[in-house]
């Protein structure tokens, strides 16, 4: 059962479009599937100096061969879904569950300028306010929407049979762990819970099918919005660091703390992780920038992957060295 779910460990941003897009592209994928809760959440990844970003499809976009699912358990906004289909070419490897909530304009203008944009931080993009017409069952749903009709299939019958098939399939986590409405630091939450466990449910398999749970985590902590951020690093320092990131659905400043085991380790715990990826550890150490053997890393850079493995019990598979997809240490296939 060569099925592997992708969580984010943090706050969200933590470079999962990246993995996602290299997992796909080196591991023969058949399926890429997109569990989480909709539009709110973009994924960025750079491949051949070309910036790429999505909010609908999964980020294997660009391996030709794989087939691009969306699962129920996500929310729709199905201008931002076409476009992003017109513009990967994916017409004919696109299946949207028939049970996907669809976002209205009237979800996107209930979000902007609310307690929920305002306080809590949201993107504005009728997540929220979608997800609690769902829950009072009066949202309109994918199989009713014509623009749609083409791309409609029960998404979790098409992976469950493909998994009896023994074809490899890649779940993509969206947010992050400590944004989920159940176990985040609430109400500075999303919607929903973004879990592992909520993941399966959002592309309906059972957890007896997956295989691997791998955890991502960035070198540092970010977040977009507000809530609590234990450590946090100021403007000024941030940009010394070279920590600025900006969100890629808000256009943002995100904030930022140092890496944050206890943080790490709650979120290994809640997704039952079976590995970890950490990303952008050149940016923490500039010197390890497009390396792609650990053996080449720095002393500093190594110590900083040991410590997390000897800290949490378990392989780090994939270090980010860089911007590119490419640009990535895989040691999956060390014992």
């Amino acid at each position: 059962m060569p099925c592997t779910v992708t969580v984010g460990g943090f706050f969200g941003d933590e470079g999962k479009g990246k993995v996602i897009a290299y997992l796909a592209k080196n591991d023969n994928i058949s399926i890429a599937v997109r569990g989480g809760v909709g539009p709110n959440a973009g994924h960025t990844f750079v491949y051949g100096g070309k910036t790429h970003k999505v909010r609908m499809l999964p980020s294997a976009v660009l391996n030709l061969p794989t087939k691009l699912l969306i699962g129920a358990g996500v929310l729709i906004d199905t201008e931002i879904l076409l476009d992003e289909v017109k513009t990967f070419a994916a017409h004919n490897r696109t299946l949207v569950d028939r049970q996907c909530g669809i976002i209205e304009k009237a979800h996107i203008e209930k979000d902007q300028g609310t307690y929920l944009k305002n306080r809590i931080g949201t993107t504005g993009s009728g997540t929220g306010p979608a997800n609690a017409d769902r829950a009072l069952r009066t949202l309109r749903l994918a199989k009713d929407v014509h623009d749609l009709s083409q791309y409609i299939e029960d998404v979790s019958n098409s992976i469950n049979h493909a998994l009896d098939k023994n074809e490899s399939i890649l779940v993509e986590g969206t947010q992050g762990t400590f944004l989920s409405l159940f176990h985040g630091i609430y109400p500075y939450v999303t919607s929903r819970d973004v879990c592992a466990s909520s993941i399966c449910s959002d592309v309906g398999i059972g957890p007896k099918r997956v295989e691997e749970v791998l955890v991502i985590f960035k070198a540092y902590v970010t977040r977009v919005g507000e809530g609590p951020l234990d450590n946090e690093v100021n403007k000024e320092e941030v940009g010394r660091l070279g920590w600025a990131e900006f969100g890629s659905v808000t256009g943002r400043q995100r904030r930022a703390s140092p890496f944050d085991m206890q943080l790490a380790k709650k979120a290994i715990s809640l997704n039952s992780a079976t590995q970890l990826a950490v990303t952008k550890l050149d940016v923490l150490f500039p010197e390890s920038a497009g390396v792609r053997k650990f053996e080449k890393l720095p002393t500093e850079s190594k110590k900083f992957i040991e410590n997390i493995e000897a800290e949490t019990g378990l392989k780090v598979s994939l270090v980010g060295t860089g911007a590119d997809v490419d640009d990535i240490i895989d040691r999956r296939a060390m014992k």
